[in-house]
């Protein structure tokens, strides 16, 4: 593999010194030789990382225009740019290899070979986002973040962690967009499915197992380097309104407390992080500028570089600097407070806030722009280069910048890895009531949960193919021994297809909702299972007359991790990751910044019953 691209190097870069190839020398003195002998439009493409398209065969992607994405080659020699979250996944991890290889050998064709560096979003877990998270496909599955808050255990996070580090670097992803260490202190809000929830220490504790899982003890070649979001916590947002939109641009803390939101950040620098993703929000009521974080001098360099000394890599969020449309419909550039901005002044403020890379952004040339007319000076760009160059070099990516496509196949979604995913899934599982029932023969009580195999079950949301695995499956509620309706948290309809992807507003099932929810449960002993992605209200549902018979949570789980649960076959050790509030005007009442200040919540953070 190396001779293709060392054949490839040779012809591209016969007028470079090719000192910073030498793995023998110290990492710094690669960095200065290759830095030295850089363009500025070269130190340009270093600052951009945006989204690129994976083909489906192995072979350079062209252009998407779903997502408004130029092909692989227009994106690494048309704009010069070198680091890239890749959109979408390949059938196996053979073919994502493949794809990594074909973009490293386009990337070797430049004139100094500067290897890209792949990143990503989540991918072990289910999310219909497609610009928070990806669908697992050929990697292990696993619950969503706060799924394995509700486990509470370190060890698993890490060994998590560590498992999908081996299936990243074996495609070639290196660079982790996550883990997201917000605290969920909004019940609203639509991001907390992929924080640890809304407990300062359990998150602080977690994460940082989450970092050394993917990293290791230091950074280095088999590493994926974690980019730690959303500095300096995203979590207090006005209303729970997500700042992807303008209507939800606002942080507040009406209970003073910033300084609280910061703590599992501290966790995340003791355990290494390379790198920083500053959010959207901006600070209303402190003592920083009240202009979004990408921007807010204050933060990244007063609070970030300054007081906690951090030299790694920070990378804005996805486009703050141009507007953009997402499935045809208009999104306006995410720059609160510099609304009034040019893109062009935007890119400075950024630059002078101590920001080292635009995320979502592919426009280098504009920066070559500003540096020209003496806006950003190159020393400035040099500054934040080395630090983006070092962590290629630290990644060994210029020592081996190809992987093993039949090793791929092996690592990528092996049976050890699936295992270990579907019993973290089944582990996740949350008991929340589970009532005892009357057997009407003897007038003898027991539990509802587990229940037996073979029974006549009445499903809603399981494939009843799967269904049919646990007992016969019937048409009727009233045809049933049990019943099992599978539900999601409740969110409000937005008027955008891609804010529905964000679910938000009122917690609030529908009437029509609970009354079917009662109308089965009258007839049958009913087993509720919902998908907790943030808080609901269940408050109604739990009500009796008309309870079901258990109601359990989960945050990602198959269809069999859940019924393993239910008939008793695998132990719930799920615990919730957050209060589950008894109303809206409760979570009204509360304090956007502060945890657990939901009024007499109806489970509690900590809550789960074994069974």
């Amino acid at each position: 593999m190396t001779d293709a691209i060392d054949s490839i190097e040779t012809d591209a870069a016969a007028s470079v010194d090719p000192t910073y190839r030498d793995a023998r020398l110290p990492v710094d003195e690669r960095v200065a030789n290759l830095l030295g002998q850089m363009t500025l439009e070269e130190k340009a493409g270093l600052f951009f990382q945006t989204m690129i398209a994976m083909s489906q065969d192995g072979e350079l992607a062209q252009a998407d225009p779903t997502f408004g994405l130029e092909s692989n080659e227009a994106m690494v020699i048309g704009k010069g740019m070198t680091h890239f979250n890749v959109l979408g996944s390949a059938p196996s991890g053979e073919l994502m290899a493949a794809w990594h290889n074909k973009v490293q050998e386009l990337a070797a064709t430049t004139r100094l070979g500067i290897p890209v560096t792949i990143s990503t979003d989540p991918r072990h877990s289910f999310s219909d986002n497609p610009l928070a998270g990806m669908l697992s496909g050929p990697f292990s599955s696993w619950p969503e973040t706060v799924g394995l808050a509700a486990i509470r255990d370190e060890a698993l996070v890490e060994r998590f962690a560590d498992i999908a580090r081996q299936e990243y670097t074996a495609v070639g992803i290196r660079v982790a967009l996550h883990p997201q260490v917000d605290l969920a202190t909004e019940p609203r809000w639509g991001r907390q499915v992929a924080t640890f929830g809304e407990d300062p220490e359990l998150t602080s504790a977690l994460g940082a197992a989450y970092i050394r899982g993917f990293q290791g003890s230091e950074l280095g070649s088999a590493s994926v380097a974690t980019m730690t979001k959303h500095f300096p916590g995203g979590g207090p947002q006005m209303d729970g309104e997500d700042a992807h939109f303008p209507h939800g641009r606002e942080q507040v803390y009406p209970g003073g407390q910033f300084e609280l939101h910061l703590k599992p950040f501290e966790a995340a620098f003791e355990a290494g992080t390379s790198q920083i993703m500053p959010y959207y929000g901006m600070p209303v009521g402190t003592e920083y500028e009240e202009v979004g974080f990408g921007f807010n001098k204050s933060v990244i360099t007063g609070l970030l570089r300054e007081r906690y000394g951090f030299d790694g890599i920070v990378c804005t969020d996805w486009g703050l600097i141009s507007d953009s449309e997402i499935f045809g419909q208009p999104f306006p550039a995410r720059a609160w407070g510099v609304e009034h901005l040019t893109p062009r002044e935007r890119m400075v403020k950024v630059i002078e806030a101590g920001v080292d890379q635009f995320g979502g952004e592919a426009i280098p040339e504009q920066l070559v722009e500003l540096v020209e007319s003496g806006e950003i000076s190159e020393a400035r760009l040099d500054e934040s280069a080395r630090r983006l160059l070092r962590e290629k070099f630290v990644l060994g990516l210029f020592d081996a910048p190809l992987v093993d496509v039949a090793a791929a196949g092996i690592v990528v979604g092996s049976e050890e890895f699936r295992a270990a995913g579907e019993a973290a899934q089944r582990a996740s599982i949350t008991v929340l009531t589970n009532s005892v029932l009357t057997n009407p023969v003897t007038d003898a009580g027991s539990p509802a949960l587990p229940f037996a195999t073979g029974l006549k079950l009445y499903v809603e949301g399981i494939d009843a193919a799967i269904a049919a695995e646990y007992g016969t499956v019937v048409a009727t509620p009233t045809e049933a021994d049990v019943a099992i309706i599978r539900t999601h948290a409740p969110f409000e309809v937005r008027s955008t297809m891609f804010e529905n992807f964000f679910h938000q507003g009122s917690l609030d099932f529908t009437d029509e909702a609970v009354a079917h929810l009662r109308e089965v449960a009258a007839s049958v002993p009913t087993i509720v299972d919902v998908h907790l992605d943030r808080p609901a209200i269940l408050t109604p549902i739990v009500a009796s007359p008309g309870a079901p018979a258990a109601i359990v949570a989960n945050y990602g789980a198959n269809a069999r991790a859940l019924l393993d649960v239910l008939t008793g076959a695998a132990e719930a050790k799920g615990r919730l990751p957050f209060d589950l509030p008894s109303s809206m005007a409760a979570v009204e009442a509360s304090r956007e910044d502060v945890p657990f200040d939901t009024k007499d919540p109806l489970f509690p953070f900590g809550h789960g019953l074994s069974i």
